[in-house]
């Protein structure tokens, strides 16, 4: 199937924002009508079923690009420079000593150094990366496959979904709910293309891109590309992470499934 011949999911979106459905701007979620976000909650859970059967087998790869394709600047959003004292004090140690922790719902935890992921099996891919907001960058990514490391841990039976957690703040709370996560389900981890990039278009990750580690789903919208990846999960239910929506921009009202 060409790129393309399909509606795309963020067409899909496109089109609810002109309509006035949808009031993103700048991955900002001002207000939510009960109405709208329950016709949107309803054709979330339809677009995932549609876009499961369209894409069979389950591991139809999203497109792959030359490297002429490249786009020359390659736009960071959302937290560019996180200030957790954890993460500013690897970064001043060009992160060394920084480790992604794996735990939860798996038999081995581990805690990996950059050096530890870097020695591992890795994919390397040009994609394209879709925001919420319109627009779009191709750039090359590198890393382990995120299987690999669920595969070393071992994911306990009732493990259903892989959360992973942040450095960066996007907002102050006293719940502490302004932390940036996100969570995939298994068959999204289990992607090839699903994979945890420490390299971007041939050099080490920037700052403002994700340094040192960050997600990249192929399948699915920006916002669930979660950047300055700390810690991974393996869990039976996201009811209980922060609004219980599954993401930080989830519980300000975007969808869990971000398919395109």
């Amino acid at each position: 199937m060409k790129p393309g011949s399909l509606l795309s999911r963020r067409t899909i979106l496109r089109g609810f924002a002109a309509g006035g459905l949808l009031p993103l701007a700048g991955c900002s979620l001002d207000s939510r009508s009960p109405g709208v976000m329950s016709i949107l909650d309803k054709a979330e859970s339809l677009t995932q079923a549609v876009q499961r059967a369209l894409l069979a087998p389950r591991f139809t790869l999203a497109p792959e690009y030359p490297p002429g394709a490249i786009t020359p600047y390659f736009k960071p959003n959302g937290s560019i420079d996180p200030d957790d004292q954890a993460y500013v004090s690897a970064r001043q140690q060009n992160f060394a000593g920084w480790k992604l922790e794996v735990g939860g719902l798996v038999e081995r935890p581990m805690s990996l150094s950059l050096a530890d992921l870097r020695a591992l099996p890795s994919r390397s891919q040009i994609t394209r990366h879709d925001c919420v907001e319109g627009w779009s960058c191709i750039g090359q990514w590198k890393g382990p496959q995120l299987s690999t490391l669920l595969n070393a841990a071992g994911l306990k039976p009732q493990a259903r979904f892989i959360a992973f957690f942040c450095a960066d703040t996007l907002e102050q709370t006293l719940d502490d709910t302004g932390r940036y996560y996100e969570s995939i389900d298994l068959v999204d981890a289990f992607h090839p293309q699903t994979i945890l990039a420490y390299e971007m278009n041939y050099a080490p990750l920037k700052v403002e891109n994700g340094a040192p580690l960050r997600l990249r789903v192929e399948r699915q919208l920006g916002y669930k590309m979660a950047k300055y990846v700390m810690r991974i999960e393996a869990i039976d239910s996201f009811a209980a992470l922060g609004h219980g929506q599954g993401g930080f921009w989830e519980d300000r009202g975007y969808e869990w499934y971000a398919g395109i």
